[in-house]
């Protein structure tokens, strides 16, 4: 049985102002060449309280790639959307928010990447790496900046590495931990609600897949089924 994967938590919306937690799993490390196998998002008001979580699956069209990292097989794709299905609804959960990641230009250059292949520029949005803010801490990592080091280093360790979802909630644990010593959060707020977006047109604004988590993510029991979001 699939399930449909989102949930804005209760008396929250998905208003756009505060932070998008991203993280994307493909199918290669090269944004030009592959594509996207599954994507997270977790919504944060501007006071880092979570508002919503949204996770799917995305047929890539081709080989799912590294499977030995990201645990996708090509027959938990059955019945995904592609990412041209989700991408009006994802730029709906993104707009006018800061873009917040581990090694975020990773996530973000995948994602512009799909966009453009359908005719789509991602405006230049504020972002903030907990990669960059762990590497400037004042506190050594001995076992490197992956966000499985960085997670261990705030004891965060109960969580599933390499899922969408689970790293899109360990990236908001790093950010509401180093969150008190950054700088100019909330200039990056500003900026972001005033940035213009694009809107989706013809058949991609009307395209409205569901969002499929995948079958084999530990945290399924959190969300509940619901539909694009709404409870």
């Amino acid at each position: 049985m699939r399930e449909e994967c989102g949930r804005v938590l209760p008396g929250r919306s998905e208003g756009a102002y505060g932070y998008a937690v991203v993280d994307v799993e493909a199918t290669g490390s090269s944004s030009h060449r592959h594509r996207v196998v599954e994507l997270a998002v977790l919504l944060l008001d501007p006071d880092l309280v979570p508002q919503g979580e949204f996770t799917t699956l995305v047929d890539p069209q081709g080989p799912v790639g590294p499977t030995h990292i990201h645990g996708i097989e090509p027959e938990h794709l059955i019945g995904s959307p592609r990412f041209a299905a989700i991408a009006a609804r994802l730029l709906a959960l993104l707009r006018g928010r800061v873009l917040v990641g581990h090694n975020v230009g990773c996530d973000r250059a995948f994602l512009a990447a799909e966009y453009a292949r359908l005719g789509l520029r991602l405006p230049a949005v504020p972002e903030v790496c907990t990669m960059r803010i762990a590497a400037a801490g004042d506190r050594p990592l001995p076992y490197g900046l992956s966000l499985r080091a960085c997670a261990a280093g705030i004891g965060l360790t109960d969580w599933s590495p390499h899922t969408a979802l689970g790293d899109v909630r360990a990236t908001a644990a790093l950010l509401a931990h180093h969150a008190p010593r950054l700088p100019g959060l909330s200039d990056l707020l500003v900026t972001a609600a005033g940035l213009p977006w694009p809107e989706p047109s013809g058949v991609l604004a009307a395209a409205d897949g569901l969002w499929v988590r995948r079958r084999n993510d530990s945290a399924r029991a959190t969300v509940p089924n619901v539909r694009h979001g709404h409870a």
